[in-house]
């Protein structure tokens, strides 16, 4: 049998909710709960086009020109969008994760990035995605293992979906603030949402509206965590944040291939912003054997 395109294939099951997360990049493939998508994710015989469910580490989004400054020293990365100029989603997309742990319901996979070019830095990463009764649950834990303090950042890039155009959907995005981008997708200020055509505070259609928006000050409920909702034909799915990720990017897709198009919401949570290595906006400085763990997850 010839290896997919993602590698091995961890299947979840717990009750009648099912996920598969990927070798390549710890990305979640599937989602689904009574046999309905909750995420648009990719086919067995494909690989994960758009960051489609994949791990963004040690930072998400974009880093202007993938130049920054640390510790004294000019840091210069791969440029990973080309079109932008940019480098884009970290490091780990890519690479193969060894598997930890198994079990029916949950998977852990782990790497490790080596010093190089651009990040002279040695990070351990290990993401665990657990099913329960609520839902799915995601936790990053991210270790230095080397001996200088490090930057560091995490996202994920899930697609949700209720199995028609989200311009047909409700969304809903605990947000006071939106970062205002740039033509590099770089933030350059910040507005207040109120009243505006971003302030998704309540529920509201999307409609035609592009979307490709960094989100900021969410409103959390009593359990702390942050509720991006999408709502319609009597489906709900709800993508929380926890208290680690401060940023929620939430696009609509309109620059994938035309069959990929508003099929699916990106939601992504970030512990930082766009940029954050030059800006430092949300950036973590992992000191030498420090430990970073952040958690989302996706309600169904």
């Amino acid at each position: 049998m010839r290896t997919p395109p993602s590698g091995e294939q961890h299947e979840l099951r717990h009750g009648d909710q099912e996920a598969v997360v990927v070798e390549v990049g710890a990305g979640l493939r599937e989602y689904r709960r009574a046999g309905r998508e909750v995420i648009d994710g990719f086919a067995l015989d494909a690989h994960a086009d758009g960051a489609r469910g994949q791990t963004l580490v040690p930072w998400p989004n974009r880093i202007r020109d993938g130049r920054y400054e640390w510790d004294g020293e000019t840091q210069q990365l791969a440029l990973t969008e080309a079109g932008r100029g940019n480098a884009i989603h970290g490091l780990a997309r890519w690479r193969s994760w060894r598997l930890v742990e198994r079990r029916a319901e949950r998977v852990v996979l782990g790497t490790v990035i080596h010093p190089m070019p651009g990040y002279p830095f040695t990070l351990g990463v290990e993401v665990a995605y657990a099913l329960g009764d609520g839902g799915l649950e995601v936790t990053t834990r991210a270790e230095n293992l080397g001996a200088r303090t490090c930057p560091y950042g995490v996202g994920f890039h899930p697609y949700l979906t209720l199995g028609a155009a989200v311009d047909d959907a409700q969304l809903r995005v605990p947000a006071a603030r939106r970062l205002i981008l740039d033509e590099q997708g770089i933030p350059t200020a910040s507005e207040d949402v109120a009243g505006g055509r971003y302030d998704f505070r309540e529920p509201r259609a999307i409609a035609a509206l592009v979307l490709d928006d960094c989100f900021c000050e969410l409103a959390r409920d009593a359990d702390g965590r942050a509720r991006v909702t999408l709502t319609g034909g009597g489906r709900r799915a709800a993508l929380w944040l926890g208290e680690a990720y401060r940023y929620a990017m939430v696009y609509s897709g309109d620059t994938l291939e035309l069959a990929r198009r508003r099929r699916g919401l990106a939601v992504e949570p970030m512990t930082c912003a766009p940029n954050a290595f030059a800006s430092g906006e949300g950036l973590v400085a992992l000191e030498p054997g420090a430990v970073h763990v952040a958690v989302w997850g996706i309600e169904p």
